[in-house]
């Protein structure tokens, strides 16, 4: 439930960027979403204060986070907008950031384990080495098609993707594990889904607006345009200086 306050971060932030443009529309979208997907999760739980701040404070700084990859992504002077490029200069960055972590609470234990450094069985070896190469293809794959979404759309377009993912795995387990949904939810799920047509609507008809004729500026607004007529001018009075010799000659 808290994490559904993700996308209204990403609304704040691509404000305070300007990124987006304040629309009724679009706080309505992002009202729709969050509230739906809360009221989807809603059920009772014990409340834990540890979790909670953990879980606002991971949704406050993806706020940032994709906001200012969007920033970049999208900025020609950086030339950054193919996700390969994107990929090459921040995943340094994210190794150096978890690589610390992962050496205090996963290093000692992946060094004394049999699966890999203290293998004793080829095969499960080559298993173990076949899934982490498979898990990084995935999440290779997972990382382009998202710095993607954000180059051609915006971060809170990709926001709304992984709500819809959420609520799609949501419905598997209540389907697959028997996870008992009450009308609140169900509701709840109206709500979200609403609010993800809505975005698709706006902006089908956004770009179908984006796509129309333009109008045509003014020749003497280019300059290099008015270079080339200029050029141009004293070419063709010399041909038509031309001309009328050669006609005069013919005549003669």
């Amino acid at each position: 439930m808290t994490k559904s306050s993700a996308v209204l971060f990403i609304l704040i932030f691509s404000l305070i960027f300007k990124l987006e443009e304040l629309r009724a529309a679009l706080v309505l979208v992002v009202v729709l979403i969050a509230g739906g997907l809360f009221m989807f999760t809603y059920k009772s739980t014990q409340f834990n204060a540890e979790g909670f701040a953990l879980v606002l404070g991971a949704s406050f700084i993806g706020g940032i986070r994709w906001t200012l990859t969007q920033m970049l992504l999208q900025k020609a002077e950086l030339g950054l907008q193919n996700p390969v490029d994107t990929m090459f200069h921040l995943q340094p960055l994210m190794l150096l950031g978890l690589f610390p972590l992962f050496a205090v609470f996963e290093g000692l234990h992946l060094s004394t384990s049999e699966k890999i450094f203290r293998f004793q069985d080829t095969g499960l070896l080559l298993r173990v080495l076949g899934s982490l190469f498979l898990g990084g293809i995935l999440a290779f794959g997972l990382g382009f098609s998202e710095f993607l979404l954000v180059s051609r759309t915006s971060s809170l377009t990709l926001s709304i993707a992984g709500i819809f993912k959420e609520v799609c795995t949501l419905l598997l387990a209540a389907h697959l594990l028997g996870d008992q949904i009450s009308l609140l939810n169900w509701l709840g799920f109206a709500l979200c889904l609403s609010g993800i047509s809505l975005h698709i609507a706006l902006k089908a008809l956004h770009s179908r607006g984006d796509s129309g004729p333009k109008p045509l500026k003014g020749l003497g607004s280019n300059p290099d345009l008015e270079l080339l007529l200029r050029t141009s001018q004293p070419e063709e009075k010399d041909n038509e200086e031309e001309e009328g010799y050669f006609v005069a000659q013919g005549q003669q």
